[in-house]
Formats: structure tokens, sequence, C-alpha cells
């Protein structure tokens, strides 16, 4: 199973960290429009990336819900037909979420720097550093801190967990305020 780091920030705008993000990639920006849809998975996290009607991607993966790096062990499965796959798991196991954003990606070395922009949610930073078999944790954790340190980021703006569970902690916000 494929493994990297991850962090995750809140961030004030997209646009403040593009010029920063951009000094320090090797590669980018590339613009990406994803439509996430989670569901109900106990070992861990199931969704289905839609990039457009003919192209997306099954991802499972396992991480720690804390603020900070974490080790991420994942598996993507390409699919040509993300529509009736997504309804197909929905009848299966039922949907947990779905997660719409805009992201902009830069590639800095082996590391993929997100700047997403999440409906209904925010700006956001992801950084992912892919890791090589048998890489130690730390290796990773280092560049992440680095990068993160490069860009500004406090360790106030960390977050835990994924966008659907922003998502769904907003929903049940709304449902004890109505």
């Amino acid at each position: 199973m494929a493994r990297n780091i991850e962090i995750k920030a809140r961030i004030e705008s997209v646009e403040a960290i593009i010029p920063m993000a951009a000094s320090i990639a090797d590669k980018g920006p590339i613009e990406i429009l994803q439509d996430d849809t989670f569901f109900a998975c106990p070992n861990g996290r199931l969704k289905l990336r839609a990039f457009s009607p003919t192209e997306g991607e099954l991802i499972f993966y396992r991480r720690p819900d804390q603020a900070g790096p974490k080790e991420s062990f994942y598996l993507i499965s390409p699919t040509s037909a993300p529509d009736i796959l997504r309804e197909s798991l929905t009848l299966a196991y039922g949907e947990a979420g779905r997660v719409r954003k805009h992201r902009t990606l830069f590639l800095a070395g082996r590391t993929r720097i997100h700047l997403d922009r999440v409906e209904d949610l925010g700006h956001f930073l992801e950084l992912e550093v892919v890791l090589s078999d048998g890489e130690n944790v730390e290796t990773g954790e280092a560049i992440a801190q680095d990068l993160i340190a490069k860009l500004g980021i406090s360790s106030n703006q960390l977050i835990l967990g994924a966008y659907v569970d922003l998502l769904n902690q907003a929903v049940a916000v709304q449902r004890h305020t109505v």
C-alpha cells in the first residue's frame, strides 16, 4: 500500500498562499475540480473522486485524525464511470458525505501542495509528502514541517480529520441552531 505524510490547515485565502507555493514549487499551478463522495467504511475511509463524467478514482485510505503531520496509507483505483460507481457504492454502503472543491496543485519535489477552495467550508492548504517503500515517517514529517514554515502556517491553523468531517459538523451545528 502506498504511503504519504499529510498535513492540513485552514487558511485565510488561497490567493494569499499561491505566490509562496509558486516560489517553492517545481511545477504548477494545475487547476483541478474535484467532487468527492464518501461512503460508510469501518476500516478507514472510502471515497469516490470524480473529475468528469468519464474520469474518476476510488480511493481507500487510513490515517489518524490528528492535527499536524500524519501517516496515511492509501490505494487508488481509476474508473471511467464514476457516476455509476457512486450509485453502486451508495446503494451498497450508504453515502457519508460529499465534498466539492476547486484545487490548485503545486509540486515541490515529492510533495503535493494543494490549495483548496472547499464549497460551503472555506479555504485550506493540504500537503502530501510521498514516502518511498521502507522510508521512515520522520523524514516525511520533517519535509512537511519545513514546508509549513515556508508557507507561513502556524500550529493553530492545523485541522483534524477530513473535509467531509468539517462539513458534517457544520450541518450538525446548523440543525441544533434551527
